[in-house]
């Protein structure tokens, strides 16, 4: 199965965009009576890749020749520049100025890889060209993707997506500073097929939704603007996981613009005390969905499940030996992050 991404990327029989972690070995209840706007829509994600993480490695042109100070020094391509000489580092800016301050003299670098830190001395080199110190990296700071708003609060405004780990292609997780959130209509779908997980392809509209506030095992959560235009949306109330059957269900899912549809789907197991979040294994049996996606494809997580007229979850990963089988998480996992 597979993570469904946020598409800033989401391993066969594994997860791709993190593995194992943390979930509560029982379902929190849901506040009583609250009511819930029902999600469905597509939203583009804007997060911190925790530092300056390394996308590629280049020479430096100097005056007296080529050099390659992060190669020799052993930085790798997925490292991330977490700070300079005790300095925090969090952006490009932040990274070039650290170089501009060592005027070419040897520094120490924190970097992180794979969930380890350690720390490298390296000497950045004057470019020829700009006359700025360099260490022949190519960086990005921050990280974006498309994922599915699963639930807002209709009194709050807290609202959760997704409803599992952010994690990069190299499985670090991401911080949530400066994350933003906006409205993303789906232009494109790559179908899934047996042994290869499809995803929506999305375009970010500019229009920011809502304000990211955290991301944790269970998904991506903050507050909705007031200003959005709530009118189109369903409101519901959530049922425990101890409510789910086995049978019909529904959930919400954009895969063409930025409405939601409502598709069919079969629960076909419930896990209440699942670790991982797996809490329902589910089937999608609307041929339309079948016949536009090929099933489940990631940018699809989040997409919140209804059964019996309640949200009782959402979806979160898809089985690569048949997309339209993937795995759903209690509700209450999620609403438990903002009540």
């Amino acid at each position: 199965m597979r993570k469904l991404k946020i598409y800033m990327t989401a391993a066969l029989a594994a997860l791709v965009l993190c593995t194992g972690g943390f979930a509560p070995s029982g379902i929190v209840s849901e506040a009583a009576g609250a009511e819930y706007y029902i999600g469905g829509m597509t939203a583009g994600f804007t997060l911190s890749a925790g530092g300056t993480e390394i996308i590629g490695l280049n020479e430096v042109v100097a005056e007296d020749g080529t050099y390659r100070p992060a190669t020799d020094a052993g930085l790798r391509v997925g490292d991330c520049i977490c700070a300079v000489d005790g300095i925090c580092v969090k952006s490009i800016s932040d990274l070039n100025a650290a170089m501009e301050r060592s005027g070419g003299k040897t520094v120490t670098l924190v970097v992180k890889r794979a969930g380890e830190t350690a720390e490298v001395k390296l000497t950045p080199v004057k470019e020829k060209k700009s006359g700025k110190f360099k260490i022949g990296v190519l960086i990005r700071d921050t990280l974006a993707g498309i994922g599915t708003v699963t639930y807002i609060n209709k009194d709050t405004r807290k609202f959760g997506a997704l409803g599992h780990a952010v994690c990069d292609e190299n499985h670090n997780s991401l911080e949530i500073a400066g994350a933003k959130v906006y409205l993303c209509s789906v232009v494109g779908v790559n179908k899934g097929s047996r042994g290869k997980a499809g995803e929506l392809r999305g375009m970010f509209m500019g229009q920011q939704l809502a304000k990211a506030e955290k991301v944790c095992e269970s998904g991506l959560y903050g507050t909705f603007d007031k200003n959005y235009d709530y009118s189109r949306l369903e409101t519901v109330q959530t049922a425990p996981v101890s409510e789910v059957t086995i049978g019909k269900a529904i959930i919400y899912s954009t895969v063409d613009g930025v409405y939601p549809q409502k598709y069919e789907i079969a629960i076909a197991k419930v896990d209440a005390n699942n670790k991982d979040n797996k809490n329902f294994v589910i089937k999608v049996t609307d041929e339309k969905l079948i016949s536009e996606t090929g099933g489940i494809v990631q940018g699809m997580s989040g997409s919140p499940i209804v059964q019996n007229g309640k949200l009782v979850g959402a979806v979160t990963h898809v089985f690569l030996n048949d997309p339209t089988r993937g795995y759903g998480i209690a509700i209450g996992n999620m609403t438990a992050e903002t009540e």
